[in-house]
Order: C-alpha cells, then structure tokens, then sequence
C-alpha cells in the first residue's frame, strides 16, 4: 500500500490511516459532514466525508485507525482525499496509532541526555533551580508532547526535539557573539514551550486544551514560573526572574501572536528569531519532502501561504 504523500493526482488507492482529527460540520445544504485529516508516517491530507451520520461522527474520532478507500484530488491548490469507504479496522488489520505518527529523530534517553547537560550550563542559581523544578513536574509530557498540533514538530517527542534544536542554534549563537546572557537564554529556551504540555491534550489525536484555548502556553507557563518561584522562596521582585518570565512571555515576538509583550532584552530577541527560524525550516522542510525536482510545494499556511520551489539540484 502506498503511503499518503506518494499518492499521485488522480490516483485511486486503498490504505490504512489514522485519523489525525475529525471535526463535524454543516453543509450548505444543512446536513452534517466530517472534516477530517487524515496522516501516516509520510504526512498529511484532508479529505470531507459528506452527509455523515451521528453514527459516523461517534465512531470516526480522532486518534482512530481506519482503513481508508477513495482518490487523491485537490482543492485549493491543496491535496485532498475524495472519500469512498471508510471504516473503522478489524482483526488482523493494523490498529495501533502509533504505527502511523513520525518520531522524533533522536530517541527519548539522547533527548534527555541533551537537556541534562544543557542544565548544567544554566549557572545562574534563580534559573536553574526554577527550570529544574519545572522540568520534573512536566518531565513525562515534555519528552513525549509534539511541539504543536499542526504546522512544526507535529509527532511524539516534537516538543523536546524542537526545544533541542533551539539550544543547539543557541549555543552557536553564544559562540559567536560576545556578550550574551548564556544561562538566561538556555533557561528561556527550556521553558518557552513547556507550557505545551497543558495546552495540548497528548501526542495522539491532539488537541487544544480548555485552558490552552483559554490561557494559551506563554500564559500557562508564565503563571507555572511564578508558582514555582513562590515555592522556591524567590521573591516576585527578583530581577532574575522577571527576566525569566519576560523570555517566555515575549518569545512570539508580535503582540498580534500572542507576546503581551515585544522583546526587550537580547536574548528574548535571539530566542524569539531562533524559534521562528527552527519552526519555519521545518515547515519549508516537511512540505518538500515529496516534491519532484522543477516542481513547487502546496502552500504552507504558517508562512503566509507561500509556496516553495524544489531546485532540480539541491545542494546536501
């Protein structure tokens, strides 16, 4: 069987997929449809269910495996499936959700390995003890959440994978330029996305929390780092720690995507560039990775939808 993103335009395939999320909607016509997105290991594609039932919409969740027939179509410039069966897998037929996610390119004990010795280099006392208290509590989720629903780093482990890449770019960037508050910027780098791990619901069939919806991860983690100060016995007006709160808080860069604040230190700036830098290459990355030589990728909604060209010979 063929994997989803080798589907070619108009190609008629039957395959296993787990459904990534299902959300009911209705119609013009004001009967009920699904709107679902389907994923394997090779990424991901939406395909509408039309006129489904409350049997339909009860059964066909998200974190389910199901065996999938139809064609692959687009709309919008976007690949999509046209469904001509679904249903839920039997017997022998493959069931587990995790036969069709990504892993994180590194495993769990070289992703804790990394952050470890990254804690070391936190030398700063106040930032230190407060990273490590958080990375106990959310230790389990942090290694095994992705990074976000959609978009980047959307597997198991993203979110640690991703927290990883940022401290690797950190580190060159410290190399190379005098001047910078290293404990402060891998402190912020730690816990910038922590907050993750209560605003999205697990690593399967993820979703937005009631307080991520609510709160968002900068506030969530911005409320945790005052909790943990308090127990700490550091005080509200320590410098160190409004510094840590303001890495957090500002790491979006933009009030319009969600800082309450821009950045105002150096290393809130290099964060919030790394960050972005990280998420984009894997966007940019992920949408070329079934693209022919000459051709260009479908847009990329967290980039403006831009579209992006695969050179006939790129450079490795």
């Amino acid at each position: 069987m063929k994997q989803l993103m080798d589907l070619t335009m108009g190609e008629d395939f039957e395959t296993f997929v787990l459904i990534k999320s299902a959300d009911k909607r209705v119609a013009k016509n004001g009967k009920p449809f699904i709107s679902f997105t389907f994923q394997d290991q090779s990424g991901q594609i939406s395909g509408m269910y039309w006129d489904a039932s409350d049997q339909d919409v009860a059964q066909f969740v998200a974190g389910k495996v199901i065996f999938l027939k139809g064609k692959r179509e687009a709309y919008k410039d976007k690949p999509q499936i046209k469904i001509l069966e679904i249903r839920l897998t039997t017997g022998n037929e493959p069931s587990d959700p995790l036969m069709f996610v990504k892993r994180a390119p590194m495993s769990h004990q070289e992703m804790k390995d990394y952050i470890d010795q990254t804690i070391f280099e936190i030398t700063n006392a106040t930032f230190n003890r407060i990273v490590r208290a958080l990375l106990n509590r959310h230790a389990k989720s942090f290694f095994n959440y992705p990074a976000a629903k959609t978009n980047h780093h959307d597997f198991p482990g993203g979110l640690a994978f991703h927290t990883i890449s940022i401290l690797r770019l950190a580190h060159a960037i410290v190399a190379q330029y005098p001047g910078i508050n290293a404990p402060l910027l891998y402190a912020g780098a730690v816990l910038h996305d922590l907050g993750k791990t209560i605003e999205l619901s697990g690593p399967i069939g993820t979703e937005y929390t009631l307080a991520g919806n609510l709160l968002g991860h900068l506030s969530i983690m911005d409320a945790e780092i005052v909790e943990a100060a308090d127990k700490l016995g550091i005080a509200s007006d320590n410098e160190d720690l409004l510094l840590l709160r303001h890495m957090v808080l500002s790491h979006h860069g933009l009030l319009e995507y969600g800082s309450p604040e821009r950045p105002q230190l150096l290393e809130a700036e290099i964060l919030h560039h790394l960050d972005e830098l990280d998420a984009s290459i894997m966007m940019i990355q992920g949408a070329l990775a079934h693209v022919k030589p000459g051709e260009y990728s479908d847009r990329i909604f967290g980039l403006d939808n831009r579209r992006f060209y695969q050179p006939h010979h790129p450079e490795s």
